[in-house]
C-alpha cells in the first residue's frame, strides 16, 4: 500500500511521510474527512510504514511485515494477518470473542474497547517494532467505549500508535479530539473520480455523470454504479415521491415499515432523494418555474432526516416525519 497510490490527498499524504521521514511520529492520529477520500488506504500505508523491518522509513514493501501487514486473512473478522495491525470496528468481531451476548447494532462497544485493545496496549508490539491500532468510524465510538480509551490514547505504550478514521467529526467526544492529531483529508477532484471509475471499466460519460453526483467521494461513486444497489436507490426515490402524492398517508406508512434499517444503506437513499429534489429544483429555476422553491424546500427536508439520522433516530419513525413534511409541501 504505497503512499504513491493515494490520489488527491497530497497535503495529507506529504503530512504523513514527513513525520516518518524525521522519525517524530504522533502517538494518535484523526484521520479526518469525507467517506470514500483514501482516509483507510493512507492507514494502511502508514502502518505499513511503521511495522516495516526494512530500511525505507516510508516502507520497504518487499519484507514479510509489509506484506503481511496490509494482507487481510479470509474468515471472520477479516483483518490484517500481521499480529501488530489491529482494526476496531463497529460489528466487526463476533459477539462471543468480546464478550457479548449481542451483536453491535449501534455503536463501537466498550466490550470491543477492552477486549481488542486495552487488553493489549500496554504490552510491547509481538514483533518488536511497533503496534497499530486503527479505528473505523471513530465517531461510533459509545461514550463508555471512547472514555475508557483516553488514557491510552494520552499514554499509550511504547511503539503504539493509534489511527482514527473520522468522517462526522462533530460526533466524536471533544476529550477524544483533544489527545488526537488531526490530519485533513478533502473531498477528491471529479477529475480523480472520473479516472478511477474509468479504471473499473465505467465509459467516460458515465463516469463524468457519476463524479458530479459523488461530492469527492470515491466509494459514494462505485455505489452509484452499482446496479443492485442503484436499483434499489431508484426504487425508494420513486416510491417517496408516488407516497407524496397520495390522498393518505397509507404508501408512506408502508415505505416507513418495509425499508432498511441499516443506517449506511438508509443514508444512501435519502442521499439519492435529496439529489433528486436539487436536481428538480435547479431545473425548475432555469424554467422559472415556481416548483424551484418548493423542490428546494423538499431538498431541505430530506437534508434534515439525514441528520436525525445521524443522532440515531429510528428509521421507520424517520423515514414517516419526513414524507408527512415532504406531503405538507406537496399541498
Amino acid at each position: 500500500m504505497p503512499f504513491d497510490a493515494i490520489l488527491g490527498q497530497p497535503s495529507a499524504v506529504g503530512t504523513l511521510t514527513q513525520s516518518l521521514r524525521s522519525g517524530r511520529v504522533h502517538h494518535a492520529l484523526r484521520f479526518e474527512g469525507p467517506d470514500g477520500v483514501g482516509k483507510e488506504m493512507a492507514a494502511m500505508a502508514f502502518a505499513q510504514a511503521l511495522v516495516c523491518t526494512g530500511a525505507d522509513p516510508l516502507g520497504c514493501g518487499t519484507c514479510s511485515a509489509c506484506h503481511r501487514a496490509v494482507t487481510f486473512g479470509e474468515g471472520t473478522p477479516s483483518v490484517p494477518v500481521h499480529p501488530d495491525v489491529i482494526l476496531v470496528e463497529r460489528g466487526l468481531y463476533p459477539p462471543e470473542s468480546i464478550g457479548r451476548r449481542t451483536p453491535e447494532a449501534q455503536d463501537i462497544s466498550v466490550d470491543q474497547i477492552r477486549t481488542v485493545v486495552l487488553e493489549h496496549a500496554s504490552f510491547p508490539p509481538h514483533e518488536g517494532k511497533a503496534r497499530v491500532f486503527i479505528v473505523r468510524r471513530a465517531e461510533e465510538l459509545s461514550i463508555s467505549a471512547a472514555n475508557s480509551l483516553l488514557k491510552t490514547l494520552e499514554e499509550p505504550g511504547q511503539g503504539t500508535h493509534f489511527i482514527l478514521l473520522v468522517s462526522r467529526p462533530a460526533r466524536l467526544l471533544p476529550t477524544i479530539q483533544s489527545r488526537t492529531l488531526r490530519v485533513r483529508f478533502a473531498p477528491l477532484p471529479d477529475a480523480i473520480v472520473m479516472q478511477l471509475l474509468q479504471q473499473r471499466g465505467v465509459e467516460p460519460q458515465r463516469a463524468r455523470e457519476v463524479a458530479a453526483l459523488a461530492a469527492g467521494s470515491a466509494s459514494a461513486a462505485l455505489a452509484l454504479i452499482d446496479a443492485e444497489a442503484s436499483r434499489e436507490r431508484d426504487t425508494f426515490v420513486e416510491t417517496a415521491l408516488e407516497a407524496m402524492s397520495k390522498p393518505d398517508m397509507v404508501a408512506a406508512l408502508q415505505l416507513a415499515e418495509t425499508r432498511s434499517r441499516d443506517k449506511r444503506e438508509l443514508r444512501g437513499h435519502l442521499e439519492a432523494l435529496a439529489t433528486r429534489f436539487a436536481s428538480r429544483s435547479r431545473q425548475a429555476a432555469l424554467d422559472d418555474d415556481a416548483r424551484a422553491l418548493a423542490d428546494s424546500a423538499r431538498y431541505q427536508i430530506v437534508l434534515q432526516a439525514m441528520r436525525e439520522l445521524e443522532r440515531n433516530a429510528s428509521p421507520a419513525l424517520l423515514i414517516e416525519t419526513m414524507l408527512m413534511r415532504l406531503r405538507a409541501e406537496e399541498t
